[in-house]
């Protein structure tokens, strides 16, 4: 950021919040006065079905722009919550305008950050709808270590992903005893091992054509 850039920032920063595993930062329906930017710590978005069932949206990591669809449309339509102990950067719902009003390079990041949030969960249905369950968890976790070793979470091979195996299949669509053996398939192959909160990944070029992907970071993400 310029340094104009960064007094604006200041000055449309309220605070910073710590929350612990579990806590719910927004909540479906919620009219929140606040937006967050993850600074430390790791979430997840989901939504909530009528009987109870939980989907998985995305997950959360440090950098990420959380209330957005809060901040534009009045009221969350999913809800987010900590998976680990999280540092929030906190900014006022209503200050938002002002991006567009005084800093619309700032707007543009914005928007830019709501357009790789409705490209992935682009990614993310096709993988529910036309990939197989191994190809499905494959590229879940190839895209999660992709975007752990672009922010410098990643040493080597091995990047910290506290997250249950439940989060992973109620992304996926699977149920969690599925989950469970095709990871324990990936670990066989020698491509990815993840258990105790860190993700091992092997062979990443492997790893990548099995999840038809590419192993390319990225893009570098601005931070609000």
């Amino acid at each position: 950021m310029t340094e104009e850039e960064i007094r604006f920032m200041e000055r449309f920063k309220v605070g910073e919040l710590t929350v612990e595993p579990g806590t719910p930062i927004l909540m479906e329906g919620s009219n929140s006065p606040q937006l967050f930017t993850a600074l430390r710590g790791m979430g997840l978005r989901y939504k909530s079905t009528e009987n109870g069932r939980r989907q998985v949206i995305n997950f959360i990591l440090p950098g990420d722009f959380i209330g957005l669809q809060a901040g534009i449309m009045g009221e969350m339509g999913h809800s987010v919550m900590a998976s680990t102990r999280m540092t929030l950067c906190v900014f006022e719902r209503g200050a938002i305008w002002t991006l567009f009003k005084s800093a619309p390079e700032k707007a543009f990041d914005l928007t830019w950050i709501a357009a790789v949030e409705e490209h992935f969960l682009g990614e993310t249905l096709v993988s529910i709808g036309q990939r197989t369950a191994i190809e499905a968890v494959a590229w879940a976790l190839l895209k999660l270590f992709l975007r752990g070793k672009a922010l410098g979470l990643a040493e080597g091979n091995t990047m910290p992903l506290p997250y249950r195996q439940h989060d992973l299949a109620d992304a996926l669509g699977l149920s969690l005893v599925h989950t469970n053996k095709t990871l324990a398939r990936l670990r066989q192959r020698q491509l990815a091992d993840w258990s105790e909160g860190q993700l091992r990944v092997h062979n990443l070029d492997d790893l990548a054509q099995l999840a038809r992907s590419d192993c390319s970071l990225p893009q570098k993400r601005p931070i609000l």
